[in-house]
């Protein structure tokens, strides 16, 4: 199509900033595309109708000019001119539209056709282009001004609207020691949420949600890491199937929000009023970043975007045959954070989300593909030295998923400061000690005191530790007490996807059973899970709804499963909840009970209840439901928060204990001995028992008092029978008062026993014995 006569030509603009940035008058344009000939700006209308305009000018490889006429709200894409040659890594193909990588607005979809394809003749490795136009079967861009320009929230597609709102002033800054995660997908963490209006189900305005902000807060976690909600698209085999990516780790658009998350037609303001409420809530916001790979996968895989514009420049290729990628991730492709274009576009897109919607940090997908250069990990990579020394993102929180699937990708304890890691190792550990496969007691106090021979180095906090038993990937919790082995089957993988060593137990059933022995078992288990992880030192990450008992059925791959499989199941609300106490449910609010509208479910739809499921129900807790879990997972918390020996601003260095002066920690046996070198190395521990001391702490607070608060003992006992453990006696205390024990049948006044310091659970001078329940954790406060 050749532009349009009677239109202004385009003036030659500016090359930054980079993206489409429009005013009064039309648009300003800059595109990366160093090896291109020449690229178009195509502006789309209703009708299947495209205006392109060549951009004049190319100014260090960012083609660039200035569009008359063009306004907010336009759809537009872009095509790049220049040689097809894939066996030097060039893909140019201008008759595929493509998304610019810096719109902050995306429309549509990726809809399998042969002419999202680059390549003819379905070989990807000839030299022969698909000449097919590409338009309607990709997803475009939307002409936007910067987030906050003036604009209204926008107006309903499904009901509701968000009031104009700032999300970056009054963040809540909470100290990383201070700091709780809680990792949740927008669309599954409401999409059956009874207090929610149907049409705000699954979206960013239900996650921003009155009720949806009364229960994070009241369960005391202070921070929401969400899913991909970058712009993403499902891989077309998964489209072919009838499935849909619903994790979102397959990005079209690092700039913009993703689009079927909103329930209004705008979705960045809606984006930025869910986070003003979660800020206001006190909570902030967290973002899981897929900066390693894009949606166009492997050299099979359609031509959307990058690929398109320069190939060698946005992809790792393989040096010897640039026809195919190098592939570290797993997903067909790595992008080429080498390349200084490549580390710009990065930065540009977190410095984006930080200051124009909002956000507190990032958890980075697969870091490790983001730190090689080129190819082994190197902790002063050029993307990392960047981050490091940006003004803005060395501020935010930084999370690395420390590891790739490449050759040298395992690299927990190896990332520079400022950056905290997932802590895989303490899953590991976590998962064998409450199975009974731990294979020594050291590896647990490593675990549990935030690794210190992992993280204590280089001026690392103990908060570089970020702790999960469990995430998105994987089993939820109640699945990880009740499956030995995946049930990956509605994946249509004939099951063999996901991971195949679990480090679960089923304690004698798969899956649902009537058994009252099993079910104690696996309830016991869950619940000593959740304090371990908890009460650990580091930054715990609890996964959305393990304190309800979701269940995936088994699946521990549930990528593609935007379905009840995924969506948490929300429990019918508790008569007599009390908000601010134990956790409890969101505030009844009668009015705004839902119904359901034939589209979404309905407050009147319950969790199944029976072991018979199937994927069109939320699935059953295996673990036979354990209605005081979230009052557990709500009173340890109150206790982190109220006790700084748990929030460690430095790690743990033992040592002797005097009248004068504890020790910060100090292990003992059950039998209250301390422990040698060789009862540390011993295999298969039963009974672990942390003497914490309060007043041995070695560093301020922010108003420069020192650091000081309670003693604490904690009793972490896996094994299998019931045993005594004797109170340690002078220097450590004199007399204990027992705050939990998890092996109570009920646990409902957790916090407010912890809160209360009348009324302990039980009182115990030192010296004596309490008893400890098979696969049970106690927590006591120590007093001299």
């Amino acid at each position: 199509m050749r532009p349009d006569p009677t239109r202004p030509a385009a003036l030659p603009g500016t090359p930054y900033p980079l993206g489409v940035r429009p005013d009064a008058e039309g648009a300003n344009v800059a595109v990366v595309a160093p090896g291109a000939s020449a690229v178009d700006f195509c502006v789309l209308d209703g009708e299947g109708g495209e205006t392109r305009h060549r951009l004049p000018e190319r100014t260090g490889g960012v083609w660039h000019g200035y569009i008359p006429g063009v306004s907010v709200g336009q759809r537009y894409g872009l095509r790049a001119h220049g040689p097809y040659d894939p066996a030097r890594g060039l893909r140019y193909n201008p008759a595929k539209l493509l998304l610019d990588p810096y719109a902050r607005r995306v429309q549509g979809t990726l809809t399998p056709h042969p002419a999202i394809f680059g390549y003819g003749d379905g070989d990807p490795y000839g030299h022969t282009a698909d000449g097919q136009d590409s338009t309607p079967y990709v997803p475009v861009g939307i002409v936007t001004a910067p987030a906050g320009a003036g604009r209204a929230a926008g107006s309903p597609r499904r009901g509701g609207g968000q009031a104009q709102a700032d999300p970056t002033r009054d963040r809540p800054r909470t100290p990383w020691r201070d700091t709780v995660i809680y990792e949740l997908h927008v669309r599954g963490f409401t999409r059956l949420h009874p207090a929610v209006p149907p049409a705000l189900r699954g979206t960013y305005a239900g996650l921003a949600h009155p009720a949806v902000l009364d229960y994070l807060t009241g369960l005391g976690i202070t921070a929401v890491e969400l899913l991909p909600v970058h712009a993403h698209v499902s891989e077309p085999i998964l489209t072919e199937r009838g499935l849909t990516n619903f994790w979102g780790y397959n990005t079209v658009g690092f700039f913009a929000p993703h689009p079927a998350y909103a329930a209004t037609d705008d979705p960045v303001a809606e984006f930025r009023a869910m986070v003003a409420a979660l800020h206001g809530a006190g909570l902030e916001v967290l973002l899981d970043v897929v900066y390693n790979h894009t949606a166009e996968q492997d050299e099979r895989g359609p031509t959307l975007s990058m690929r398109g514009l320069d190939n060698a420049v946005y992809y790792r290729l393989e040096p010897t045959d640039p026809r195919r990628y190098r592939d570290v991730t797993g997903c067909g492709n790595t992008l080429n954070v080498t390349s200084p274009h490549v580390v710009r576009l990065i930065c540009d897109s977190l410095r984006y989300w930080v200051t124009e919607m909002g956000v507190d940090g990032f958890r980075f997908d697969l870091a490790a593909a983001l730190a090689r250069n080129p190819d082994g990990f190197d902790p002063a990579a050029p993307l990392l030295t960047a981050i490091g020394q940006d003004p803005v993102l060395c501020g935010v929180k930084l999370i690395a998923e420390p590891w790739d699937v490449g050759w040298g990708g395992y690299q927990v304890g190896a990332f520079p400061p400022p950056w905290a890691e997932w802590n895989d190792r303490f899953r590991a550990t976590v998962r064998d000690t409450w199975t009974g496969r731990a294979e020594s007691a050291a590896d647990l106090g490593y675990r549990i005191t935030a690794s210190s021979d992992l993280f204590d180095h280089a001026g690392r906090p103990p908060s570089a530790s970020v702790n999960f038993v469990t995430a998105h990937d994987g089993f939820t919790l109640a699945d990880l007490v009740s499956y030995e082995r995946k049930h990956n089957e509605a994946n249509q993988e004939d099951n063999r996807d996901g991971e195949g060593h679990n480090r679960s137990c089923n304690y004698g059933v798969e899956g649902p059973t009537g058994d009252p022995a099993i079910l104690e078992r696996r309830r016991r288990v869950r619940r000593g899970m959740l304090a371990t992880l908890l009460l650990s030192t580091g930054v715990p990450m609890l996964l959305a709804g393990d304190e309800l008992g979701r269940s995936q059925g088994g699946n521990n791959n549930a990528y593609c499963q935007d379905n009840p499989v995924s969506w948490l199941a929300w429990p019918a609300e508790r008569a007599g909840a009390r908000p601010g106490r134990g956790g409890a449910w969101w505030p009844r609010r009668p009015a705004e009970r839902a119904t359901g509208d034939g589209g979404d479910r309905g407050a009147d739809e319950k969790t199944t209840t029976t072991d018979q499921w199937t994927p069109q129900a939320p699935a059953p807790d295996p673990a036979g439901g354990d209605p005081s879990l979230p009052d557990l997972v709500a009173g340890l918390l109150a206790l982190r928060r109220r006790s700084p020996a748990l929030r460690r601003a430095r790690f743990f260095h033992g040592g002797p204990s005097s009248e004068i002066r504890r020790a910060d920690m100090t292990w003992f046996l059950a039998d209250g001995t301390q422990m040698s070198d060789a009862d540390w190395h011993a295999p298969h521990p039963a009974t672990l028992v942390a003497f914490i001391a309060g007043d041995s702490l070695s560093w301020l607070e922010a108003d420069g008092t020192p650091a000081s608060g309670d003693s604490l003992l904690l009793v972490l006992h896996p094994g299998d029978e019931d045993i005594d453990v004797r109170l340690p006696g002078a220097p450590w205390a004199a007399r204990y008062d027992l705050l939990l024990d998890t092996s109570s049948p009920d646990l409902t006044d957790t916090r407010a026993t912890v809160e209360d310091r009348r009324d302990p659970l039980a009182t115990y001078p030192a010296g004596e014995t309490v008893r400890a329940g098979w696969s049970s954790f106690l927590v006591l406060r120590a007093h001299r």
